[in-house]
């Protein structure tokens, strides 16, 4: 599986003109099953997404994780959006293939997971639709990115 991380000051998802999702401070995070990932994929990339340290601290370094993105036990929101294209293949011609990418069912079932699996672990998760068409904003604070990916 692959996360994609932004932090962010706030970010909100949309599909058509209902608000499926929206968070102040903390991480978007867009995720994608690829193909043959299971249920303990998708835990140790929930345990990289929330622990992983891109939170500053009282020196300005990146040693905080999302639970605690002030340095006083305050946790910062985590917005989860599904996003096939992650796992495309650009390596040939001027068009992706998605064929790494988990099939639908499947990867309709690991994001419901991921979620599930977020909300169990962390108190403030928010989510985009998955297949839809969505429209995702951002403020991204940094700007920090990062891939994350996970595997068998």
């Amino acid at each position: 599986m692959i996360a994609l991380i932004q932090r962010v000051t706030q970010a909100q998802v949309r599909v058509g003109t209902r608000v499926t999702g929206e968070i102040g401070p903390g991480l978007l995070a867009l995720v994608c099953a690829e193909r043959g990932d299971s249920e303990a994929v998708a835990d140790k990339l929930v345990a990289k997404v929330l622990g992983y340290r891109v939170f500053g601290d009282a020196a300005g370094k990146m040693n905080l994780p999302l639970s605690n993105i002030d340095g006083a036990g305050r946790a910062g929101a985590l917005l989860l959006v599904s996003q096939f294209t992650l796992a495309a293949d650009t390596d040939s011609g001027l068009r992706p293939s998605f064929t790494p990418a988990a099939p639908p069912e499947d990867g309709r079932r690991l994001f419901d997971y991921f979620v599930a699996a977020a909300r169990a672990r962390h108190p403030l998760v928010e989510t985009g639709e998955f297949g839809a068409e969505m429209q995702v904003s951002l403020v991204n604070d940094g700007p920090v990115t990062f891939w994350l990916r996970a595997r068998n």
